[in-house]
């Protein structure tokens, strides 16, 4: 097998690198490589030691080649953070010849692009919602078809400069190309939710280390996304704070032995927590207490994320109800503590359209890593062209960002 058939994803988060090695199989894509690594040089989202980040992708990537028995030259890389904003917009383009081509798809894209963002800012995605000919609308791939009119809605996706330069200086340094830049609740989807949910109205929401992110589909297309700048990492926090334990040891008994509602705790469980200083005995203590630290966390948490889609005014919009992916998603109880806050279906996103060492990456953590291996899957073979046009677009820009920063 060619190295150009490896597909890559690099999931870079606040607890954890993640590198999946993906070939294209009778699923669509086959997992044949799986590494991580902890995560010590990134904050919500952003980097903040980039030799920390640099050593974690190369730990992950490592072992991702050792499984797959292949080296890893490039990746599709995850991004995310509190410096993501995203808006939506809309242009409109005279038609010259009669028919819609890609020429004019591009056109009108372009005049929906054409905003006034701040210079410290630059676009990662451009995501058509739907195309309108002649006041016909509903359509998602208007290519042939004759009109004189063309208008399209789009989700525009935009990050900070400086974050940007960082994360892709971290991948360059670990001897790793950039092949594309992805939202990671973009990504996300692609593993977690099924085209039906898409287009009846549903909600993604990951709940990783250093953030929440949101993403809203309605009509098979994505309608908005957002950050809270809270998720599993103050969580483990707040039980490293209550029980007095160092915090490697607080993210072990939260994923052990967390859950998020007290009430489904039963009274006689209980686990020994290790002491912050040396000389001291472990101590016993009930998983009722430690439920007791986690549940107020949670639920402000999934409150916010409650706030944030009403705010929105789409929560009316979204009958497939919600699908909670991430590390934390995993947890006990919160599917119920979900389900009571949002008066929706609830369930988690387990990876899917998959195949390989799919008993592995069945679990909501591996969602955004998978989903990145899809996306980049289904670029490679065109079946999205436009979000190929646009991800050549944006690694014209890294170059120019690298060249930059490597001058300077």
């Amino acid at each position: 097998m060619t190295r150009e058939s490896f597909i890559v994803g690099l999931d870079i988060g606040t607890t954890k690198v993640c590198a999946l090695v993906g070939v294209p199989g009778p699923h669509g894509v086959d997992i044949i490589g799986i590494g991580t690594a902890p995560s010590r040089g990134i904050r919500r989202g952003m980097v903040v030691n980039i030799e920390a980040t640099v050593d974690a992708i190369r730990k992950a990537v490592a072992e991702a080649e050792r499984m797959a028995g292949c080296e890893i030259r490039s990746a599709v890389v995850g991004i995310a953070g509190a410096h993501i904003q995203s808006f939506n917009s809309n242009g409109v383009v005279a038609l010259k010849s009669g028919e819609v081509t890609e020429g004019d798809i591009a056109r009108v894209i372009d005049a929906a692009k054409a905003l006034a963002i701040p210079n410290d800012r630059r676009v990662i995605h451009v995501l058509p919602q739907e195309y309108i000919l002649d006041g016909q609308d509903g359509i998602k791939d208007p290519r042939g078809m004759s009109g004189v009119r063309l208008e399209v809605k789009v989700h525009i996706v935009t990050g900070a400069i400086t974050a940007t330069q960082n994360l892709v200086k971290c991948v360059y340094k670990a001897g790793l190309e950039v092949e594309d830049i992805v939202l990671q609740q973009l990504a996300s989807s692609e593993a977690a939710l099924t085209q039906e949910e898409k287009e009846l109205g549903v909600v993604l929401v990951d709940i990783g280390g250093g953030t929440t992110d949101i993403a809203v589909f309605h009509k098979g297309s994505i309608k908005h996304t957002s950050v809270i700048p809270f998720a599993g990492d103050h969580i483990t926090q707040d039980i490293a704070f209550g029980l007095r334990t160092p915090i490697e040891e607080a993210e072990r008994i939260k994923c052990r032995y967390g859950c998020a509602l007290q009430a489904m705790v039963p009274p006689e469980e209980t686990f020994e927590v290790p002491p912050v200083g040396e000389g001291q005995r472990p101590r016993v203590v009930s998983r009722q207490l430690l439920a007791e630290i986690i549940e107020p966390r949670v639920e402000e948490i999934l409150r916010m994320v409650g706030e944030e889609i009403n705010r929105t005014g789409y929560m009316k919009f979204v009958p497939a109800g919600v699908v909670l992916t991430g590390g934390t998603a995993a947890m006990e109880g919160i599917i119920d503590m979900a389900s009571d806050i949002f008066d929706l279906p609830v369930r988690r996103g387990y990876p899917r359209g998959v195949g390989g060492l799919v008993d592995i990456v069945q679990n909501p953590q591996y969602a955004t890593a998978v989903g990145l291996v899809i996306y980049g899957s289904r670029a490679e073979r065109g079946r999205t062209f436009r979000v190929r046009e646009e991800g050549s677009r944006f690694r014209q820009r890294l170059k120019e960002f690298l060249k930059d920063v490597f001058s300077s």
